[in-house]
Formats: C-alpha cells, sequence, structure tokens
C-alpha cells in the first residue's frame, strides 16, 4: 500500500493541495513553471497534455518530466561549474542535435552549454543530459480524473485502482540512461568533450556503484538532485524546490562498464527453470 494515496506530486507545477490564485491559474491555462520552450506543457500532447511533473514514491517526489530539472536553470549553473573556469562567458542552447560519421542522427542533446571569446566565437563547449524517469502503471488516468475536479480531489485515494503508477527505474536505465551514453555521450567522449548528467536520488540511488575521481580528471559528472518541500514567501501553500544534493565525477568508460554490464543470477536457478520447462513439454 503506498504512503501517498494520491500518486500525483506535482500538476503544471504545483502541489496537488495547492488551491492558491497562482496554482489554479496555472492548472487552468495548463502553464509550466519550468522553462519550457513555450508557456504551455507540451508533455505527451500539445493539445491536452499531461502536466505530471512528478509522482510519488513512499514519501519523496520523484521527476518524471524532463523540463522540471529547468527550474531557474540551475542544473546549468551546476553544469557550467564542470565544464569551465569562473571566467568563462557561456550561454546554453537546447535541443541541439547531433550526427555520427555518417551523418545520421545520434539524437539530440538535451543542453549544449557554450563558452564563447569576446567576439562571440565559440571556445568550448560541454552536453548536459537530463534523465527524468518512466513510469510503470497509467499516470494519464488519475491525472485526467483530478483535473476534472481540483478542489475536491486535491487529496484523493488511488491506491485501490488498477496500474497505480510507479518509477521504473530499471526502464528508465536501459532505455534511456544507457543508448543516451552508449551513442551521444560515445561521440562527446572521442571529441574530448565532457557530460554532465542530471538525475533524480532515486533514481541515482538504483545505479550500480561508480569508480570516482577527482573533479578534475573526470570526463562525465552525474549531478544529483532531490526535490525539497519549500514555504515560498507570500505564499500560504508548499511547493516542491529543486535542489542538488550531491555530485558523483567519473570517467567515461568504466561508468559506462559499470551500468551496462549486468549482475548475473545463479546459472543453476536458470538450469531448474529450463527443467521444469522441458519436463511439461515431454
Amino acid at each position: 500500500m503506498p504512503i501517498h494515496k494520491h500518486p500525483l506530486a506535482e500538476i503544471f507545477g504545483f502541489l496537488t493541495t495547492d488551491r492558491g490564485d497562482k496554482a489554479n491559474r496555472f492548472r487552468t491555462h495548463r502553464l509550466c513553471p519550468f522553462n519550457n520552450k513555450v508557456p504551455n506543457c507540451t508533455k505527451d500532447k500539445a493539445k491536452n497534455p499531461l502536466g505530471v511533473c512528478s509522482i510519488y514514491q513512499d514519501d519523496a517526489a520523484v521527476i518524471t518530466c524532463p523540463i522540471r530539472f529547468r527550474e531557474d536553470w540551475i542544473i546549468a549553473d551546476d553544469a557550467a561549474s564542470f565544464f569551465f573556469d569562473d571566467r568563462a562567458t557561456w550561454s546554453s542552447l537546447t535541443e541541439v542535435r547531433m550526427n555520427d560519421s555518417n551523418g545520421k542522427s545520434a539524437g539530440n542533446i538535451d543542453v549544449v552549454l557554450v563558452a564563447y571569446d569576446k567576439s562571440g566565437r565559440v571556445s568550448d563547449f560541454g552536453a548536459l543530459e537530463i534523465q527524468a524517469v518512466y513510469i510503470s502503471g497509467n499516470v494519464r488516468e488519475p491525472f485526467e480524473y483530478y483535473m476534472k475536479d481540483p478542489q475536491g480531489r486535491a487529496s484523493m485515494d488511488w491506491s485501490k485502482e488498477p496500474n497505480y503508477p510507479r518509477p521504473d527505474y530499471l526502464s528508465s536505465s536501459r532505455k534511456r540512461l544507457v543508448p543516451q551514453l552508449l551513442f551521444k555521450g560515445g561521440i562527446l567522449h572521442g571529441w574530448g568533450k565532457k557530460t554532465v548528467v542530471a538525475l533524480n536520488k532515486g533514481f541515482f540511488a538504483t545505479l550500480p556503484s561508480l569508480k570516482r575521481v577527482s573533479k578534475a580528471d573526470a570526463d562525465v559528472a552525474w549531478i544529483i538532485y532531490d526535490l525539497k518541500l519549500v514555504r515560498e514567501k507570500g505564499q500560504k501553500a508548499n511547493r516542491y524546490s529543486l535542489t542538488k544534493v550531491d555530485e558523483v565525477f567519473t570517467k567515461f568508460e568504466p561508468a559506462l562498464l559499470s551500468i551496462t554490464t549486468p549482475s548475473p543470477g545463479r546459472m543453476q536457478d536458470f538450469v531448474k527453470l529450463l527443467q521444469e520447462k522441458l519436463d511439461e513439454q515431454l
């Protein structure tokens, strides 16, 4: 039984229990407070967006939308401190396409931080990849149910409904993180450029242990964030605030090897399963 009977932590940037004018305005107009490319939320469907920024896992809020990490562009400042020295002048570019040696797309880099000189010419750059968490179960159903009556369903009990939404960390690493590191990360490493991976505290905790190196020797910085409840000045309701809780520095190839190498179970158990299936067949 989940601790939070309401599975959704933030909708359009605000707690489901927030009845303030600002929260109501963002819900009514389906706005995004986290620096989306347009004022509105565009997650899943532009005309009928899935405005869920984070869901609950036990007593913690887990970020499920990559745009949620853009709060006040804290992630850009943190990444720049890894890529460049304090004197650098830099800017950030979003959704930058990367091609391989055959001219085929290796995907878009979430954010590229670009350092430039006094003439505006690029002098250095680094890639910032944002890793939100996939969801198992159905998140749109409780979202749409809540949106029909946000005031009356602010503390709704969804715990007995089928397909209760939960973070799917395994799919998040296998289907998104690993391909990102293999293709885009591999190209950047081949160029001798650094990568920052921004991810949620709960997600990082599910990854294999990574061999740490000093910041000066690192190719990859894993910057770990959590959502902390705060009370903004002049506001009656709490809000979640993106907060950096740790940073881990690694070399590229050892980190990739750690994440992509499975931990094998006992072969005897697999042989036992084969025997059972063979017996059934015979």
